[in-house]
């Protein structure tokens, strides 16, 4: 299935981890340590990473910091850590999923298989760019311009405008985001979607209580539209 870097400091859930991907197919190699870890992703260069943030030697954050330096790999922190600040500053350094502890090993499991998936997503064929005012998105180039500037965007907040676009102007579920975009059919966090939009908006050159492109219809979802002005 995948290659998966455990990196666990409590040896009791590391072990019990490391045996149910392994028995779900996975590669599997654990380290207890931060700075063992990182040398252990350029070395190895695993398919995923799976974070925990209380580590002994450094705090989980700065390793995440640390790998998003060398690497593109994805990683998913799986921590005790339930506070909604430290989940929106986790992603926002980041991490590609959040879990929290106690987590069953079908879920983390599941979890990997998203992030492999929307990593590993093939660019759709056979579309045209989509104008919606003065901002433009290529699906099939994985472009975004608005107003003749390119936009720098992560590959999660591309394929989020990318669905908006296709689908505008139309109300989306988050339901609907978090199935195609998110690859995560049974749900999801919606803090993820939340964080996500708003780093989007910030790009795009607007907040969520000045909206230009993206509107959210409360109780609905969310939608992307020609500005009115």
């Amino acid at each position: 299935m995948a290659s998966v870097l455990v990196i666990e400091d409590d040896q009791r859930i590391r072990e019990t981890v490391a045996r149910a991907l392994t028995d779900a197919g996975h590669a599997v190699r654990t380290e207890g340590r931060g700075t063992d870890a990182l040398g252990v992703v350029m070395e190895w260069c695993p398919d995923v990473v799976v974070l925990d943030l209380g580590l002994p030697d450094l705090d989980g954050v700065d390793v995440l910091r640390m790998l998003r330096s060398v690497s593109k790999v994805p990683v998913i922190v799986a921590t005790a850590r339930d506070d909604d600040l430290e989940i929106v500053r986790v992603l926002d350094t980041g991490a590609d999923d959040y879990v929290i502890k106690p987590y069953s090993a079908a879920h983390l499991d599941a979890r990997i298989r998203a992030v492999l998936r929307r990593s590993a997503a093939p660019v759709e064929a056979g579309g045209s760019a989509i104008a919606i005012g003065d901002l433009a998105v290529d699906p099939d180039r994985r472009t975004a311009i608005l107003g003749g500037q390119p936009l720098d965007l992560s590959r999660l907040e591309f394929d989020l405008l990318a669905h908006l676009a296709r689908r505008s102007p139309a109300v989306v579920t988050r339901r609907e985001l978090l199935a195609e975009v998110w690859r995560q059919p049974h749900g999801g966090a919606d803090k993820t979607i939340d964080v996500h939009l708003s780093w989007l908006r910030r790009k795009l050159g607007e907040s969520a209580s000045e909206p230009r492109y993206l509107h959210t219809v409360r109780g609905v979802g969310i939608k992307l539209e020609r500005p009115a002005d």
